[in-house]
């Protein structure tokens, strides 16, 4: 029993070390998308985590709820296709035109400010697609701002929690 007194300090400081590395840190963000005043079916947005390769590293957000149009989001597609990984915690509905969404995106802290970047891709159906409407790069700065879109997205406004 003493042997156990002994061990269960060094096995208590591994196993911290080991929850440490493993677990990776997020930050809260608010994220406002806003979309500008255009008519048909409601925009699918794709929020992806870019490394300084310009490579997807993760998806943050998916909004549009049918996988049977993802295979539109070309570019995303060739990332996210190939694994499909479970999305439904972080999907939700389509916005249509002048309609916005107010969500929180787990940003994995230890990207921001090493050359990374947050790429908002939209596409509506049977009008148009933008692999990049917004793509910004993952900095303190930017993660409490507001940044113009060039396609379906008028603006998107940051603001950590």
């Amino acid at each position: 029993m003493k042997n156990i007194f002994k061990i269960l300090p060094a096995l208590f400081i591994v196993g911290s070390l080991i929850a440490g590395f493993t677990a990776t840190q997020t930050k809260p963000v608010k994220c406002l998308i806003q979309m500008t005043n255009y008519t048909g079916e409601g925009a699918y947005v794709i929020v992806s985590l870019m490394n300084p390769k310009g490579e997807y590293e993760e998806t943050l957000q998916v909004l549009g709820k049918d996988p049977e149009w993802y295979s539109e989001i070309s570019e995303w597609w060739k990332f996210y296709g190939k694994h499909r990984p479970n999305i439904d915690a972080i999907s939700g509905e389509t916005i249509s035109g002048g309609e916005r969404n107010v969500s929180v995106l787990q940003i994995p802290t230890n990207n921001i400010d090493k050359g990374y970047s947050l790429r908002f891709e939209t596409s509506v159906e049977d009008v148009k697609y933008y692999k990049d409407d917004l793509q910004l790069p993952l900095t303190t700065e930017n993660l409490k701002s507001k940044k113009e879109g060039k396609g379906f997205i008028r603006y998107v406004r940051m603001l950590t929690q």
